[in-house]
């Protein structure tokens, strides 16, 4: 072999372990000028689509969209409204373009319970405008290091990592990156419906909290994206265990940091297992840990492909599932939840598909994702096992917290094709109130000494 081939292979290999080390990059200022303008502040088309089924973004929902009640649960803006279309396994082949397999899936399964209502769009996700001057911090100056599992020039902005993305992991850096509220608290539950529809229920309160909320002690400038704490309220026999998680901003260079305080032996240990696969809390085997919030955790163990956008029915303006009328035994339902309860609407989605690394290790060989462009919340996500069947199909139930303008879940549903059994996280129709949002706290809540005191059993 030639001296100077030598050279064009040795170059070549260089050039290829830069790209691998900077897989991703802050845009330029002119670009960062659609922001707001052709773009929403958050990166998503403000425009419409071409036959007006999905409107242009005006702003979303107004803080006063409705009424609130004394607990914190909304009224919904759109109740007068009734589905346009609703698709069930006889008529799904005319809108498979817009489905997931999942979702085309799930019609097969249930055929006669399953179904798809869908309504007319409305374009309601909207943030804080402080949060919006962030996004664009952000997308002048956050770029992607070791391939895109972690992040620099991030500090200053800590939201929306990559407004105008340009990689799959940089679609996935926005939905971990986004704004949820400020430090939040939550009552909800976590429940596996036996095949028949029996089930019991495990209750927690939550709570994320971030370093910029936290005054003094805490650690701003650091690698903490936020920290988050797990409380198993009910049933008894449960009561008491709590994990502590420290959630990295680049878990390769410095792995999620995770405790679990055990209330039967009041011991506090490291969890490592709280990560990728390791089952999730209380889910019977039915979810891993990183099926949480639809995708959570470090993205190093897979290769990200952004196959671009489309249009798609997902679940989307869902204050119906939310209300505090209904019993949990209403929702919970043999294989499925209420779909009656449900709705769907035509919205942009951005697609990606996550497929294993070579020697790496995961129960989900391959995730195929669709991402709102308005939010960057998961809405749907395909699970295919390593032979490539698909396996589970998880849903993300959207609403706008108007009130305080913050894009969440009602509620997120993981269904086993196998097992004909489900996980749903986050009902809290039946709690003593609402998400709580913007709730004060302090760094010293979020250690390992301060995890056996949040113990009671």
């Amino acid at each position: 072999m030639s001296k100077n081939n030598n050279y064009l292979m040795y170059t070549g290999a260089v050039v290829l372990s830069l790209l691998a080390g900077t897989a991703t990059a802050k845009v330029s200022p002119q670009e960062a000028e659609k922001l707001g303008t052709s773009l929403t502040p958050l990166g998503a088309e403000k425009a419409g689509n071409a036959d007006g089924s999905i409107p242009a973004w005006t702003g979303g929902l107004p803080t006063n969209a409705g009424a609130v009640d004394s607990k914190g649960f909304l009224a919904d803006p759109f109740a007068d409204e009734k589905p346009l279309f609703t698709i069930t396994a006889q008529n799904a082949a005319q809108y498979k373009d817009k489905l997931s397999a999942g979702q085309m899936a799930m019609l097969a399964r249930y055929p006669d319970t399953y179904k798809i209502p869908v309504y007319k769009t409305h374009r309601t996700a909207a943030v804080p405008q402080n949060i919006y001057a962030l996004a664009k911090v952000s997308a002048l100056n956050t770029e992607g290091v070791d391939g895109g599992n972690g992040l620099v020039g991030f500090n200053d902005s800590r939201y929306y990592a990559f407004p105008q993305p340009k990689t799959g992991v940089e679609v996935v850096w926005n939905h971990t990156t986004r704004y949820r509220g400020g430090n939040i608290k939550r009552l909800m539950t976590r429940v596996q419906p036996q095949a028949n529809g029996a089930f019991s229920m495990v209750e927690f309160e939550d709570e994320i909290s971030y370093p910029a909320e936290l005054g003094e002690g805490a650690d701003k400038g650091g690698n903490i994206l936020f920290y988050f704490i797990q409380r198993v309220t009910a049933p008894s026999r449960l009561a008491g265990s709590v994990l502590l998680v420290h959630e990295t901003i680049d878990q390769v260079k410095e792995p999620r940091l995770a405790w679990l305080y055990n209330a039967g032996q009041r011991r506090v240990r490291r969890a490592p297992q709280v990560a990728y696969d390791g089952p999730a809390t209380a889910a019977d085997g039915l979810a891993t840990s990183d099926n949480y919030d639809m995708f959570n955790g470090a993205p190093d163990r897979y290769e990200w492909e952004l196959v671009g956008k489309k249009e798609m029915y997902i679940p989307y303006n869902s204050y119906k599932l939310d209300s505090p009328n209904l019993k949990y035994e209403d929702i919970l339902k043999a294989g499925h939840i209420n779909q009656d309860l449900t709705r769907y609407e035509l919205h942009r989605v951005w697609e990606v598909v996550a497929k294993l690394k070579p020697n790496e290790r995961h129960i989900y060989a391959t995730r195929h994702m669709y991402f709102d462009e308005d939010s960057w919340e998961l809405a749907e996500v395909d699970h295919y096992d390593g032979r490539g069947q698909l396996w589970r199909v998880g849903e993300g139930h959207i609403q706008q917290y108007y009130h305080k303008q913050v894009p969440g879940y009602t509620a997120e549903t993981l269904y086993d094709l196998v097992a004909g059994r489900y996980s749903v996280v986050g009902l809290k129709n039946e709690e003593k109130r609402s998400i709580e949002f913007g709730f004060k706290s302090v760094a010293a809540n979020y250690t390992p000494a301060a995890l056996r005191q949040a113990g009671v059993r």
